[in-house]
């Protein structure tokens, strides 16, 4: 889509960076004005929602235009470039997810959409689905729909009195009646790394029950490797940590699920979620007497694909994998210690949700801070150009604030964020 080599100055700003960790006045030299724009527009906010909404670097509106141009120049042929961004998209979610085989992933819209694709690949026609309280809203909303409507029985595994969760007590509720289990890396309103997710995956195998793993809040705040765990299925999307913004999803199939192509057999895993692109060849416009699948992931696809959502999604990932996970992560753990001790220094309380006998708990990429009115503390907060965003436990129905920097946030907006929660408190 773009010239060979011109990667919106990427590859400089992080070679520029070196190889170290990551420091303040490194990012701020180098990687900072690759979002120029977003800093230009925001300027004077103190932006903490970047677990909700990533910033987009300036390359993102770009590499939308570039997509856009080849539909005005080239109408119809366009899709020879579209499909090699498709496929660029992928290679670039596989990297981040440490999955060998990009067409192992596959592009879909929601979190939703994946997880319906993995239901209805199942070959029982009511499947007996485990899942936990902690999940997010569609992916909650979906299980309940199908159980509802009768085309799934599912079981919910209830955290502790913090809204906890112990992948011990969820591989232990495991039995050879099960047939999906699905459960987060990184639960979404906590940030609670979900402890013990090997036993999980362990025992899910041992009765032959595909599992599928939520990591949305997982996947581009720390290293993953889909190969190593070798669960199933994992899900997630660019949203949020890698900038690629709303409806850049995707589904990783392990490759023991993934076919050859061809007429599979009825009760193999392939999903009734389908449509032309999930065809051998879909351009040829065969109509062959049977079912026909294209090899490998791409038998997953389904009908004809956002072709945008690739574009803004690939700036985000490119800067995530050349900067590499490991070097965020460290980066990010210090930038919440840093919060969390200004924040005890100003006598705001923070929290971290955990099992008992975890030290220290894991967490994904925000701070908590409990509070008794999130809607109230955080207008408060937007009154003094500071966003962040808050969530009820699903479990407790506690409310929290959820406050996370990143690379483009300065350490004096860590220092004004504590001194005005802190006077916000002492106003209470």
């Amino acid at each position: 889509m773009r010239d060979a080599g011109d990667d919106g100055g990427i590859t400089e700003a992080v070679r520029a960076l070196g190889g170290g960790p990551l420091t303040e006045s490194a990012l701020r030299e180098h990687a900072w004005p690759l979002f120029s724009r977003v800093r230009r527009e925001t300027e004077g906010l103190i932006y903490l929602a970047n677990h909700s909404l990533g910033r987009p670097l300036d390359r993102t509106s770009q590499d939308i235009q570039l997509a856009v141009d080849r539909w005005y120049t080239e109408l119809g042929d366009a899709w020879g470039a579209w499909m090699d961004l498709q496929f660029a998209y992928r290679a670039q979610m596989a990297r981040l997810i440490g999955c060998s085989r990009p067409d192992a992933i596959v592009p879909k819209t929601s979190v939703a959409q994946g997880l319906r694709a993995v239901i209805n690949a199942l070959p029982t026609a009511r499947p007996r689905i485990l899942s936990t309280r902690g999940e997010f809203d569609s992916v909650d909303h979906v299980l309940k729909t199908y159980h509802h409507k009768g085309r799934a029985e599912v079981t919910f595994v209830e955290g502790n009195a913090d809204g906890a969760f112990d992948g011990k007590e969820i591989a232990g509720r495991i039995d050879g009646g099960i047939d999906l289990v699905v459960v987060s890396m990184t639960m979404f309103v906590t940030g609670q790394v979900l402890p013990h997710l090997d036993r999980v995956i362990a025992r899910a195998r041992d009765v032959g029950a595909p599992i599928v793993l939520d990591s949305y809040h997982a996947a581009g705040v720390m290293p993953i490797s889909f190969d190593d765990l070798d669960a199933d299925f994992m899900m997630g999307g660019n949203y949020k940590y890698t900038r690629g913004g709303p409806g850049a999803c995707w589904l990783a199939i392990n490759p023991r699920h993934l076919g050859e192509g061809g007429t599979p057999a009825c009760d193999s895993m392939f999903t009734l979620d389908t449509g032309w692109f999930a065809k051998r060849e879909p351009f040829a416009y065969d109509r062959s007497v049977a079912v026909d699948l294209a090899a490998g992931g791409d038998a997953w696809m389904e009908a004809t694909p956002p072709i945008l959502t690739y574009a803004q999604a690939m700036a985000g990932l490119e800067l995530t994998n050349a900067i590499g996970l490991d070097r965020l992560r460290a980066y990010s753990l210090e930038q919440q210690h840093r919060l969390e001790g200004l924040l005890s220094e100003t006598g705001v309380e923070t929290t971290r949700v955990a099992i008992e006998g975890q030290d220290p708990p894991r967490h994904g990429a925000y701070v908590l801070i409990p509070t008794t009115d999130a809607k109230a503390l955080l207008s408060a907060m937007e009154d003094h150009k500071i966003i962040a965003d808050g969530r009820p436990c699903p479990t407790t129905g506690r409310w929290y604030v959820r406050l996370c920097p990143d690379l483009l946030t300065a350490d004096g907006e860590l220092e004004r964020t504590a001194q005005v929660l802190a006077e916000l408190a002492a106003a209470v």
